[in-house]
């Protein structure tokens, strides 16, 4: 039998799909594999081959990479086991949060979650089990990616979701998420499922804000900055985050005395309560 070849991350291949034929400086590849850390990913993909889901994750965030610490509060507000629920979070990072919650939410209700997370996560293989693309700025998702969150959201699986759809940026001064979308509302009713607000305290590098800031003032539409998330995954090597968890909020709650947007101001006010004193 074939022995099977490691995953390798292809940072040249990915950028040429990307580009579609395109003419690609081979200095812009160069740099592109520097800041994504491509050759730190490949090492650690040859040692650890077979690693996958919360395997991988408890192994990026542990000693042999990232020696990062994580507490969690609050999770004995949620069952162990139960109704699939939905699991609604700030997104201060744009990565490696959405990875330690996983890990901390799903073996806590027994390995059944599954994060909602930007088409372009999905490059990174050994997690594409329990992460459901979504095409993050389109005016629509093609149809595949729809019945897939479709069967999603009517299946037995937690959900984690991310509204922002984009991480943290400085808005009116303050780190804070950009709008949050109105989807995870309607789908909480549609579907029965009870919602959970979730908080995340950890930031970027100031540089990473800065120069989304700065692309936004001057029109640049490409979101560059995602280019650096890997870099700031790296530089979080040696922190404590922590992750707080708050009570469900029944799905029935979310009824006509309200508009959706008021509800999802509603549900982020929940999410940064948790942290305040």
């Amino acid at each position: 039998m074939r022995e099977q070849q490691p995953i390798r991350l292809d940072v040249e291949k990915v950028v040429r799909e990307k580009m579609q034929g395109r003419y690609v400086p081979r200095l812009l590849v160069r740099w592109l594999r520097h800041i994504v850390h491509e050759d730190i990913f490949n090492k650690f993909f040859a040692a650890h081959p077979d690693l996958t889901d919360y395997d991988f994750i408890r192994e990026v965030i542990g000693p042999n990479l990232l020696n990062a610490t994580v507490e969690i509060k609050g999770l004995d507000n949620i069952p162990q086991k139960g109704e699939p629920l939905f699991f609604v979070s700030n997104h201060p990072l744009g990565g490696l949060d959405g990875m330690i919650e996983a890990l901390v939410l799903g073996e806590y209700r027994g390995k059944r979650l599954r994060v909602i997370v930007n088409e372009l996560l999905m490059n990174l293989k050994p997690l594409q089990g329990i992460f459901v693309p979504v095409s993050v700025g389109a005016g629509r998702q093609s149809k595949d990616k729809a019945a897939v969150l479709e069967d999603l959201y009517a299946s037995d699986h937690d959900i984690l979701t991310f509204p922002s759809g984009k991480c943290y940026r400085i808005i009116d001064g303050k780190l804070q998420d950009p709008e949050w979308k109105k989807s995870f509302i309607r789908k909480a009713v549609q579907y029965k499922r009870n919602v959970v607000p979730v908080h995340f305290e950890g930031q970027n590098s100031n540089f990473f804000y800065k120069l989304a800031l700065w692309r936004t003032r001057l029109g640049i539409k490409q979101n560059i900055e995602m280019l650096f998330l890997a870099d700031e995954m790296f530089k979080a090597t040696g922190k404590h985050f922590r992750v707080h968890v708050g009570k469900p909020i029944p799905w029935q709650t979310f009824d006509e005395s309200r508009t959706t947007a008021e509800w999802v101001e509603y549900v982020r006010k929940q999410s940064y309560g948790l942290v305040e004193v």
